[in-house]
C-alpha cells in the first residue's frame, strides 16, 4: 500500500507539472494569436483606408477637371525634382492671353508643356472583349489623341520665343507603352506610330512621366553646357582683357628701356665732361683729383617680335 500510495504521489506530481507546462502553453498560443489578431486588425484597417483613398482617386478621375488638375500637379512634381526654380514656370500666358500648363526656359527660348489626360475612351477599350467593339472605342481615343495633340501644338509660337516644338505630357504609363508599342492606332490609316505623327506632322513630343524624366535630364546637362559655355566665354574675355594690359604694359616697358637709355647716354656725356673739368683745373692750378670717367653700360633689350 505504501508503494501504492507512492508510485500514485509520483504519478499525480508528473501529472500536475504537464498540466502546468500545457497551461502555460497554451496561455503563450493566445498571446501569439492574439497578438496576430491585433496585427491582422491593423492590416485590415490598412487596406480599407487605402482602398477608401483608391475610391476617392478614381472620384478623381472620373472628373475631367480634376483629372487635369491632377496630371498638372504630376507635371509640376518633375519639373520641381529635376530643374532649377529659374529654369521653368507653371501656367506661363502667352501675348494673347491663352496659358499652358508649363514651359521650360532654355538660354532665351520656351519649351512648351501640356499635359492631357485622356482616360475615358482608353478604360472602355481597355476592358472591351469585343474584337468589333474594341475597334470602335479605338478609333474613338484615336480621334481623342489627335484633338489633344493640335491643342498641344497651338503653343508652339516661334514669334513669342518657343521652340519649334512642344510636349505632350500624358500622366498614364499604360497609355504611353500602348501608343509606344504601336498597339493603339495600328488600323487602317493609322498604321503609323502616333508618337512619329505626332513629332512629325505637328512638332509635339508625346512623353509619360519615365520618358519625360529621360527628357528633363537631357534638357538639364543641356542648360549645363550652356552655363560652361557662358563661364568660356567669360573665361575668353577676361584673356583679351588681360592680353591688352599686357600689350599696354610692354610698351609702358619698352618707354621706360629707352628713357633708361637716354638717361645712361646723357650720364656718360656728364661723366666725359666732369673728367674733362678735372684735366682744367690741373692745368689751372696744378693739382686735381685726376677724375677717371667711368662709363656705364647701356641697357639692352630684345625685340620681342
Amino acid at each position: 500500500m505504501n508503494q501504492l500510495q507512492k508510485d500514485l504521489g509520483d504519478r499525480m506530481g508528473l501529472t500536475h507539472e504537464t498540466l502546468r507546462q500545457t497551461t502555460a502553453a497554451s496561455a503563450q498560443l493566445v498571446r501569439d494569436v492574439s497578438e496576430r489578431m491585433a496585427k491582422v486588425e491593423e492590416i485590415s484597417r490598412q487596406v480599407l483606408s487605402e482602398t477608401n483613398e483608391l475610391q476617392k482617386l478614381q472620384q478623381i478621375l472620373k472628373n475631367p477637371k480634376q483629372r487635369g488638375v491632377l496630371g498638372e500637379y504630376f507635371l509640376e512634381t518633375l519639373l520641381k525634382n529635376v530643374l532649377p526654380p529659374e529654369n521653368f514656370q507653371m501656367q506661363y500666358k502667352f501675348a494673347d492671353g491663352e496659358m499652358v500648363d508649363a514651359v521650360v526656359f532654355i538660354k532665351k527660348k520656351v519649351v512648351p508643356i501640356d499635359s492631357k489626360f485622356s482616360l475615358e475612351n482608353y478604360n472602355r477599350w481597355a476592358v472591351e472583349e469585343s474584337p468589333g467593339e474594341r475597334e470602335k472605342l479605338e478609333k474613338i481615343f484615336v480621334n481623342d489623341l489627335k484633338t489633344r495633340i493640335k491643342e498641344t501644338a497651338k503653343y508652339i509660337r516661334p514669334g513669342e520665343g518657343t521652340m519649334d516644338f512642344a510636349f505632350m505630357f500624358i500622366p498614364h504609363e499604360a497609355i504611353y507603352y500602348d501608343l509606344l508599342i504601336n498597339k493603339i492606332g495600328e488600323i487602317g490609316e493609322d498604321a503609323e506610330s502616333i508618337i512619329q505623327k505626332a513629332a512629325a506632322k505637328y512638332h509635339v513630343i508625346i512623353v509619360s512621366p519615365t520618358s519625360f524624366l529621360a527628357y528633363l535630364q537631357t534638357v538639364l546637362q543641356g542648360l549645363r553646357a550652356l552655363q560652361i559655355e557662358e563661364q568660356a566665354k567669360e573665361v575668353i574675355k577676361r584673356v583679351a582683357d588681360l592680353g591688352k594690359h599686357m600689350n599696354a604694359y610692354e610698351t609702358h616697358f619698352k618707354s621706360l628701356g629707352s628713357n633708361l637709355a637716354t638717361v645712361v647716354n646723357k650720364y656718360n656725356l656728364a661723366d666725359k665732361e666732369l673728367a674733362k673739368i678735372d684735366k682744367d683745373v690741373l692745368r689751372l692750378t696744378g693739382s686735381g683729383t685726376n677724375y677717371q670717367a667711368e662709363q656705364l653700360a647701356r641697357p639692352e633689350f630684345e625685340d620681342p617680335g
